[in-house]
């Protein structure tokens, strides 16, 4: 018995992993209050410092909501801080959204000297990513924000990060 549930289980989770990696290039519509629901929001930093996320208005935003158990997350946050460097003398800034507890995100953080803002939401980030566009409540899931304060575009799953760029050029 313990065996067919834990088997159920796990083809559960593969057909819900297939699904998401089919579809990840597909971008979730935002709904139109998106970019004033991000802003209105005020979220601790690593430190426990709450930091209102209206700072943010008038740059062009790299929004990444990430966990530390998500491996796809954890295989991108290189990339994201490689980036971060390159976007710097462009005013483009990556903002990571973390849907865990500030004690596993600091952690991580310090192992891993992400090196772009971070931010601890635990499960008020699924909502908030919700909000965003992401209706499936995966992760990774990225949005891309406009100066003008517009949701650009979303991607769900892990980043391409020559796509991501592309979308970058375009702003």
């Amino acid at each position: 018995m313990k065996r067919a549930l834990l088997a159920a289980v796990a083809l559960l989770f593969a057909v819900a992993g297939a699904w998401f990696g089919m579809h990840r290039e597909k971008a979730a519509t935002a709904s139109p209050d998106a970019s004033a629901v991000f802003y209105a929001s005020t979220l601790s930093d690593m430190n426990g410092k709450p930091a209102a996320l209206a700072q943010w208005r008038g740059k062009p935003l790299v929004v990444n909501f990430w966990a530390t158990w998500c491996d796809p997350c954890v295989e991108e946050m290189p990339e994201l801080s490689a980036l971060q460097a390159q976007l710097q003398p462009r005013n483009i800034q990556i903002l990571g959204i973390g849907v865990d507890t500030a004690a596993n995100i600091a952690a991580f953080a310090d192992k891993y000297h992400i090196a772009y803002p971070v931010y601890v939401a635990g499960m008020e980030g699924s909502e908030l990513s919700r909000r965003m566009g992401n209706r499936a409540g995966g992760l990774p899931f990225t949005v891309l924000i406009g100066a003008d304060g517009a949701v650009k575009r979303t991607w769900l799953g892990r980043l391409k990060m020559d796509d991501l760029r592309r979308e970058l050029d375009s702003l």
